[in-house]
């Protein structure tokens, strides 16, 4: 069965129709072609799919594309860009928080949600908030690094 959405992904409004059982990360990535959000384990336990919904983070694949009706959706695609990367994103560079990639985009989502919430986030802040993003390259040293230099960035107000 099959029912249309309309929903803001990366402040754009898309409309679609989708089968009442596709996923929210099969949607963007099948439908919208945004392939930041990975497939790990398909069972929300890995967070490599996070996305951002309504500013939340959320595991895209446990969630279904009908869900998001009316809803705003945000993908690493939404946050920066090359040209002028997100602070989390150059933290991550910078601190060489980043190997395969695999987990990236769903760990920085994370921690923009971490940071959206709480400013000045302590190491223990951070760990417990990235406790469902699993990453089995670059361990998690440079990962806590990363966000907590971000926070010190964004508290200045050096960056957006």
């Amino acid at each position: 069965m099959q029912k249309t959405i309309t929903v803001t992904v990366n402040e754009i409004k898309e409309t679609h129709r989708v089968q009442s059982n596709q996923t929210l990360l099969s949607f963007l990535r099948e439908t919208l072609d945004l392939t930041g959000a990975k497939e790990g384990c398909n069972e929300g336990e890995c967070g490599a799919c996070v996305v951002l919904l309504d500013g939340k983070a959320i595991n895209s694949c446990m969630t279904l594309a009908v869900e998001v009706d009316g809803h705003e959706v945000t993908t690493i695609e939404g946050i920066g860009n090359p040209d002028s990367p997100h602070p989390l994103q150059q933290a991550f560079l910078k601190n060489q928080a980043i190997q395969c990639g695999f987990c990236t985009p769903g760990t920085i989502l994370t921690a923009l949600c971490l940071l959206a919430e709480n400013p000045n986030p302590t190491e223990q802040d951070v760990r417990e908030a990235l406790a469902g993003n699993l990453c089995r390259c670059t361990g998690y040293r440079q990962i806590i690094d990363s966000v907590l230099e971000a926070a010190s960035i964004l508290q200045k107000g050096v960056a957006r």
